[in-house]
Order: C-alpha cells, then sequence, then structure tokens
C-alpha cells in the first residue's frame, strides 16, 4: 500500500447481500484509521447507489446500508459505478446518488499502481 494510505474497496454484490453492508462498514472504518478510501461499484453493487434503492434495507447488526453509504460519502470516500454496469440496467447518472462518478475501472487501476491496498466483497 502507498505509504499505507490508500484502500481502494471493489464491491460486486447487491442489496440482497450481507456483504454489502459489510463492504461500506469496512471502506468507513478504513477512513476513521486514515486511510483515503475509494469503492468501486460493479456488477450487482451498482444498484446500491440507485436513488432510493436501499432506503429499508439492513443487516442486523450493521448500520442501514443507506446510512452507511451516506456516511462514506459524508467523510470523503471517493464513490465510482462502473460505467457498463450503469448502462446495462438502464441507469443515468441522475438515477444514482449525488457523488457517485460513472466511470471506468481505469481509476481504480491507477489507484492500485500507485500502491493503494484492495478489498473484493
Amino acid at each position: 500500500m502507498a505509504d499505507g494510505k490508500e484502500l481502494v474497496v471493489l464491491m460486486t454484490h447487491g442489496a440482497d447481500d450481507e456483504l454489502s453492508s459489510v463492504a461500506f462498514t469496512v471502506a468507513n472504518g478504513g477512513m476513521t484509521a486514515g486511510l483515503k478510501v475509494s469503492a468501486f461499484l460493479t456488477g450487482p453493487a451498482v444498484d446500491l447507489v440507485r436513488k432510493g434503492a436501499v432506503e429499508m434495507t439492513q443487516a442486523a447488526p450493521l448500520e442501514p446500508l443507506s446510512s452507511l453509504i451516506q456516511d462514506f460519502l459524508d467523510r470523503g470516500g471517493e464513490l465510482w459505478a462502473c460505467k457498463p454496469c450503469v448502462k446495462a440496467r438502464g441507469y443515468s447518472e441522475g438515477d444514482l446518488r449525488d457523488g457517485v462518478v460513472v466511470t471506468g475501472a481505469s481509476i481504480m487501476h491507477e489507484r492500485i499502481k500507485g500502491g493503494a491496498g484492495t478489498l473484493c466483497f
């Protein structure tokens, strides 16, 4: 990891899997630990950031998923949604939460090449 300061979290699960909540909990924990954290959502994970999609989702005893995502954004986490995955679902950027960037995987690869640690959920 680049000076132990940066983390990229790759998320592949949708709201129906508790790993989505675990991933955002771990990502938020990384920021608490002083890391610069980015998350790349691909496949079903793209659905997590569609406006209103996870408002009632909670994997107890974790915080509600919507709160975890908003906390991630509010604390400066960079949240990227896979461009082909967004397109495949018929979404536009306007369908997604504010702060989500629709992009290709190259942005994630640049961070990894720079030495960022990685986690996959």
